[in-house]
């Protein structure tokens, strides 16, 4: 059993590291498996890139601009959803690659940016092969958004969109719809996964997906990689404050619309009024920051920027008290699910994927949806009010019993038999 494993990136996102989870996970069980990407930044054997040379590098900065250029400078609403809606009008076709040629089963992740376009992925869905496609976000079943936010025009179809400047009946988001349909009318060997309960959900209500079969398989990770280290050592190597209570905060792009900073800013605000008295309160936020400044929040902060190495995340988690994360919308965060199996217990809103990981002051404190208040109260609950250490090794114990990498795996392995029509013992 070969399989093809296909995402945009083998770093950077979400999405990204939970295709090369999922890659070394099923390593371990001896599956004969390739990632597939357009960008490689890892020296992992396992990762083929179909951009090798200069030309095809050249081609991808080119697709890339060509699917941001009838949004970006033609239709946006404002900055802040520019890449909130991926167009997938440009691409390249990796239909006659070796690595899909001599694949048994297709299995798609992330592949927007400029990798492959709508039209490729017919080209894939169209070689009579088992495909398996991976859901991190409300893409595969929109016209265009990643997350629709309050629309639900997916449920019938995609037009007159929120996300454009000019929303019409007829408008780009209808367009990427019925091209979608049309890719899906030769999807005769498509199974649907999602990495969170609610994705699968929402998407079963989707007029594209609605006739497919549908199943949640949460995304794996090395627990033994992510899990707790010496606290006072965390913290003298990263020169945090050894006596302080410390919160933190980490995104991608901390930015971001979806992660929610203002809702962290008010939260903090009512925190430091309401809780903290005279207790040492310290942040540490890490990730790309261009805009955000640290000294809105009420608190002393240290900023790390952006960290690659996991081994230094996972220190990281260790030297925090507590994990915030106020995103609004999010499908099964990988930051959330590092954190507690590092045994830090996270506070977050009550949305997306995010109950398959928090369990309600059991391993963590989920807050009502955009209420910074009761986020504030989450943050009290864990660092005042004693229940820390029952919520620590909580939340380290539901990782290594539901998240752990035998267990993803075999649950893929499971799903690829059957696509094959192998026994599943």
């Amino acid at each position: 059993m070969k399989v093809a494993l296909i995402n945009t990136s083998d770093s950077g996102g979400g999405a990204a590291e939970a295709c090369m989870r999922l890659l070394k996970a099923l390593q371990l069980q001896a599956v004969d498996v390739t990632m597939v990407v357009e960008h490689k930044k890892r020296a992992e054997e396992a990762v083929y890139t179909v951009e090798r040379n200069i030309f095809g590098k050249l081609r991808s900065k080119l697709n890339f601009f060509l699917e941001r250029l009838p949004f970006m400078f033609f239709q946006e609403r404002d900055k802040s959803v520019r890449f909130a809606f991926s167009t997938a009008n440009a691409g390249t076709d990796i239909s006659a690659s070796k690595v899909i040629r001599e694949a048994d089963i297709i299995h798609l992740h992330w592949t927007n940016s400029g990798f492959l376009s709508i039209h490729d992925l017919k080209k894939l869905m169209a070689l009579n092969k088992p495909v398996v496609w991976t859901l991190h976000d409300m893409w595969a079943f929109t016209g265009g958004c990643h997350y629709a936010g309050p629309c639900n025009h997916f449920k019938n179809q995609c037009g007159n969109c929120y996300f454009l400047r000019d929303p019409k009946n007829d408008d780009i988001s209808h367009d990427g719809w019925l091209h979608k349909k049309d890719m899906l009318s030769v999807a005769k060997n498509l199974s649907v996964v999602t990495c969170s309960h609610w994705l699968g959900e929402v998407a079963m209500k989707s007029t594209l997906l609605k006739g497919f079969i549908i199943q949640a398989i949460p995304n794996p990770i090395d627990t033994e990689l992510f899990s707790p280290k010496d606290k006072a050592a965390a913290r003298a190597k990263w020169g945090i404050n050894p006596s302080a209570k410390i919160i933190l905060f980490g995104a991608a792009n901390i930015n971001d619309r979806r992660k929610g900073i203002s809702f962290l800013v008010d939260a903090l605000k009512h925190l430091n009024n309401e809780h903290m008295n005279d207790t040492p309160v310290e942040m540490v936020i890490f990730g790309k920051n261009k805009h955000f400044d640290t000294t809105a929040l009420p608190f002393p902060v240290h900023q790390l920027n952006t960290i690659t190495a996991q081994t230094d995340l996972a220190e990281i988690y260790s030297a925090a008290d507590v994990f915030v994360s106020p995103s609004v919308e999010d499908n099964l965060p990988n930051m959330i699910m590092e954190a507690m199996s590092c045994g830090t217990p996270v506070v977050a809103f009550n949305t997306g994927g995010i109950p398959d990981l928090i369990d309600h002051q059991v391993n963590g404190y989920m807050a009502e949806f955009k209420s910074s208040t009761d986020l504030a109260e989450g943050i009290n609950d864990v660092l005042n009010t004693g229940n820390h250490d029952k919520y620590a090794s909580a939340a380290r114990y539901k990782v290594k019993r539901m998240f752990n990498n035998e267990k993803v795996a075999g649950q893929y392995i499971d799903l690829y038999k059957s696509v094959l029509n192998v026994p599943v013992v």
